[in-house]
């Protein structure tokens, strides 16, 4: 054989290993499996998760629908009207104090039939808006116009838009003032501008919204807040100005933009007019057909408070309001036509039926010249403006005439405050709260179990079923049966046990972000606790493994996650963490029916602590807790401007205010508690300083129960060996 052959034939056999090698690995991994192909009735398990939240959602939902139906006389549906304004208010706000808006005209732009007023105003001390006003040279003398407030949509460029300015400047043709706003995070007000690439580096608009908004979930406030207060307060700015009848104003938007103009016209009555478009649907379609949208589309524990988009429009009535709509918008028509229904019985018992109406084009969500001119006519009609509402050819301004600011951003010009700096402050003032609560232990940790509970949405698990047996497989020195269990819902939990030869009478539960095979393979981190002679328990919790969420993404998709199914949970008042930790105990309860363990270890990595944290503070059986690189805190997600998305899933919407996870930890005294490698809200490890911080309270805990013994922190990365991490912790 001549040596040109060698390397041809070395490539060969290296390829053939490394696919024969790959392949093992993937056996390996599928040998795991419990119910995947095995099992028609759990083919669906991707989708497990949205469907449980969904049916809860429904629920709550016909029970909504049978409240309604059983009014009968305008007094009731006052009492409702009242209410929804009332829980509304409670849920979105509370709004900020009205603090001076410091509105400055930067610039005007003079046209023939119209001039453009370029201001910056400012909805909260430093919060700067960027925002347009449009003058019809129409109005002459004293004569005042009527006004329209104009939400713009999803568009990286905010107001600026082609069609957005098509609309507008229509409006100001037909005798309109218009005052157009940039939402937060569109247009010049991007709160993530890379000024070496010019756009987001987190994404575009809905992400500028779900990032940030995230987090003011987690404080108990919302995107939404931050979004319609900077609505209401432009239209106090539009009603000091001279040129507008302040008893003439309308609202109207689409998209993104309908969504903002709903809450706006929902909170303040000094509006006289609205026409939302491309927005109004129901929740019941909403979540049977695209789910829900970015941060600033949901509200707090919005379901399970009993409201519905219906109540946006009904809380005004009778004012005067038109849905327009599209057969093929994203947002479903079939829940935009049932909407219309209820909302026409409320304008009916007032006897103005002809003040709401809904207009309807076949198109998809886009804007329609049929469409666009019914809500001419309808701002014309109930504004006092007659003329004519056919749809005009405008030209729409340039790049140039239609900015703002210098350098085409606020955050460049002259930059200001962002919704995170500004949840910064109000979410300091929550952790100075629930640090003077610390003082107290006694008082504290009881108050922050019975908080957990109601704000992560945990229920106590019933009785557990028996599990079924799926299969088992042999291994030196010990077995792994497949088996799983009914969950919360209508879904299992599909789990390991791992059993040796020679068992100890210890379980270990062991929950892993990647699921239950990350580490069951031979060599594994399992295996090690095995051959110490432990049971372990590893399952796929509802989201992970064989239960991972399938192809649902969102709107909101970040960093590989989608934030829009921890909005399903926090509109039902649920949450994911609260569900998964429900899961867990459910297993505990399991194990504890079948006698299979006189003592139970919890072990759980990264992603997964919180949920072995909350399932380990509300049962107690979980005799010894383990933590390998756990994120320190909710704390350090609010407070930092970047954090890790994976993160997210084991959040509770407004915990901050109540309790953190290092609150859940110190009622684990005495219990042995291991925390290796914590991390920051990136995933990196965490500063001295902020482990000091967060964690005195655990330390603070163990002392006062004569327990620091069992208590330790490890500084240790994920490379370190089980042996290291675990050996002293396992001891008796």
């Amino acid at each position: 054989m001549t040596p040109f052959f060698v390397p041809w034939i070395q490539r060969i056999f290296i390829l053939s290993l490394t696919f024969l090698l790959a392949g093992s690995q993937v056996n390996a991994q599928n040998e795991l499996d419990v119910i995947k192909d095995n099992w028609l009735h759990y083919r669906n398990a991707p989708n497990a998760l949205y469907q449980h939240l969904s049916s809860e959602a429904f629920e709550l939902l016909e029970h909504r629908t049978q409240s309604i139906s059983k009014i009968q006389s305008l007094d009731d549906w006052k009492k409702r009207q009242e209410w929804i304004r009332n829980t509304m208010l409670e849920i979105v706000g509370p709004f900020p104090e009205r603090t001076p808006l410091n509105a400055k005209i930067i610039r005007t732009i003079d046209k023939v039939d119209y001039k453009v007023e370029h201001i910056i105003f400012e909805s909260q001390p430093g919060f700067y808006v960027t925002s347009s006003l449009f003058l019809p040279k129409s109005i002459k003398g004293k004569r005042k116009a009527p006004a329209i407030l104009y939400c713009s949509g999803h568009a990286n460029e905010g107001y600026r838009s082609k069609t957005y300015q098509h609309v507008l400047l229509n409006l100001v043709k037909k005798g309109f003032v218009v005052f157009a706003f940039d939402p937060v995070g569109q247009g010049e007000r991007l709160e993530y501008f890379d000024s070496s690439t010019g756009k987001s580096s987190v994404g575009g608009p809905t992400i500028e919204h779900s990032y940030p908004g995230a987090q003011a979930f987690i404080s108990g406030s919302s995107q939404a807040r931050y979004m319609t207060w900077d609505g209401i307060r432009a239209l106090d700015y539009l009603l000091t100005r001279k040129e507008v009848d302040g008893s003439r104003v309308g609202i109207t938007g689409r998209s993104g933009g309908g969504t903002q103009a709903a809450y706006i016209w929902a909170m303040d009555d000094r509006i006289k007019a609205a026409a939302p478009e491309c927005y109004i649907t129901n929740f019941t379609r909403l979540l049977q057909s695209m789910g829900p949208q970015d941060a600033e589309q949901n509200l707090l524990h919005e379901i399970s408070r009993g409201l519905d988009e219906a109540d946006y429009l009904s809380v005004r009535a009778p004012s005067p309001t038109l849905m327009i709509t599209t057969t093929r918008d994203m947002f479903s028509i079939q829940g935009a036509r049932e909407t219309a229904k209820e909302v026409s019985i409320i304008y009916k018992a007032y006897g103005m039926k002809d003040n709401f109406s809904m207009v309807e084009d076949d198109a998809p969500h886009e804007s329609t010249r049929k469409n666009r001119e019914a809500m001419y006519a309808f701002f014309q009609k109930h504004l006092s403006n007659p003329g004519n509402a056919n749809d005009e050819v405008v030209t729409v301004l340039t790049d140039e005439e239609i900015r703002v600011t210098k350098t085409g951003q606020v955050s460049t010009d002259i930059g200001g405050e962002t919704v995170f700096s500004l949840n910064r402050v109000e979410s300091q003032n929550l952790l100075n709260n629930l640090t003077l609560s610390r003082d107290d232990l006694t008082k504290h940790l009881p108050k922050v179990l019975k908080a957990a509970k109601e704000l992560s949405g945990y229920r106590e698990p019933s009785a557990a079923e028996d599990p079924v047996f799926a299969g088992r497989i042999n291994r030196e020195g010990y077995s792994i049966e497949k088996y799983f269990i009914k969950g919360e819902g209508d879904y299992v939990i599909p789990y390991l046990l791992m059993t040796p030869v020679k068992p100890n009478n210890k379980v270990i539960i062991y929950l892993h972000p990647s699921g239950k095979a990350a580490e069951a393979s031979p060599g594994g981190e399992m295996e090690w606790f095995v051959k110490q002679g432990f049971v372990v328990l590893a399952p796929d919790l509802i989201g992970t493994g064989e239960m991972a969420l399938g192809d649902y993404e969102g709107d909101a998709f970040i960093d590989g996650k989608s934030h829009n199914i921890w909005y399903s949970a926090l509109l039902i008042g649920r949450s994911l963490v609260g569900i998964q930790s429900g899961d867990v105990v459910r297993l505990l309860r399991m194990l504890k029916k079948n006698n299979i363990a006189d003592g139970i270890y919890g072990v759980a990595r990264r992603e997964m602590s919180p949920v072995l944290i909350h399932a380990a503070a509300f049962d107690t059986s979980i005799e010894r807790v383990a933590l390998v690189e756990p994120y320190a805190s909710y704390r350090s997600i609010v407070m930092n401007r970047f954090y890790n998305s994976d993160f997210i899933y084991g959040t509770v919407a407004s915990s901050l205010g109540a309790y953190d996870l290092p609150d859940l930890l110190a009622s684990f005294a005495p219990r042995k508690l291991v925390v290796s490698g914590v991390t920051d809200s990136l995933g990196k490890p965490a500063s001295p300083d902020d482990i000091r911080d967060d964690m005195s309270v655990v330390i603070r805990s163990y002392q006062h129960s004569n327990a620091h013994s069992r208590l330790t922190f490890l500084a240790g990365p994920s490379s370190e060996t089980p042996e290291n991490l675990f050996s002293e912790w396992v001891k008796k």
